[in-house]
């Protein structure tokens, strides 16, 4: 009797156990985030519900790293991404700028380095116009030519006319993203799944 006991209390607690790291990996990898507004239609829309993928972007610390796995030694500070960097056409949520509390989902159009330009609505890297298929209308507004440091990105809406986005307030920092949209999960439809196939041209 008391063996049947204790192996029940040993399957209680393996499975208390599991369910646990399974929540916490989950909340180390994988955000939830409501779309709030029109600024990423027709792609995103008002009161969706979407999943964002945080370990992609993740920072791993080789220097820190590099105290644990023996054999192996950094010689500056450096950090990499876990998996890649923000690359031009990923639709990315991060903290505001300006509203470090709330989330901005938007699309990354410049990466570190580069010159970006809006004329006219058209969206120029570096003196190149880029071609922007996932746009509904334009807006036909210009901004001033920005220079990207090393870790910041210029982002923008799909709803042009009606985004508040770095034309506003600058670029993004890139310790402020906190991941790539993954998915739209509610309201599911067959027509959602095009959309997010599209987040990346």
């Amino acid at each position: 009797m008391t063996t049947m006991i204790l192996r029940v209390v040993r399957e209680i607690t393996e499975a208390v156990l599991l369910a646990l790291a399974v929540f916490v990996l989950l909340q180390a990898t994988v955000q939830n985030f409501k779309v709030h507004g029109s600024s990423m239609v027709p792609t995103l829309e008002g009161g969706q519900y979407l999943l964002v993928n945080r370990l992609v972007y993740l920072r791993v610390d080789m220097e820190r790293l590099s105290r644990v796995v023996p054999f192996w030694k950094v010689a500056n500070e450096d950090s990499h991404f876990s998996l890649y960097s923000p690359r031009r056409g990923d639709v990315i949520v991060f903290k505001a700028p300006r509203e470090p509390d709330n989330d901005f989902v938007k699309r990354v159009l410049g990466l570190p380095g580069e010159i970006v330009e809006v004329k006219n609505g058209r969206v120029f890297i570096d003196g190149v116009r880029i071609d922007e298929p996932y746009l509904r209308d334009r807006d036909t507004r210009s901004a001033v030519p920005v220079k990207l440091r090393a870790d910041e990105y210029y982002v923008l809406g799909d709803n042009r006319r009606q985004s508040n986005d770095s034309r506003a307030w600058g670029p993004v920092p890139e310790g402020y993203i906190k991941g790539k949209v993954w998915v739209v999960y509610w309201p599911f439809s067959g027509a959602q799944i095009m959309n997010v196939a599209r987040l990346s041209p």
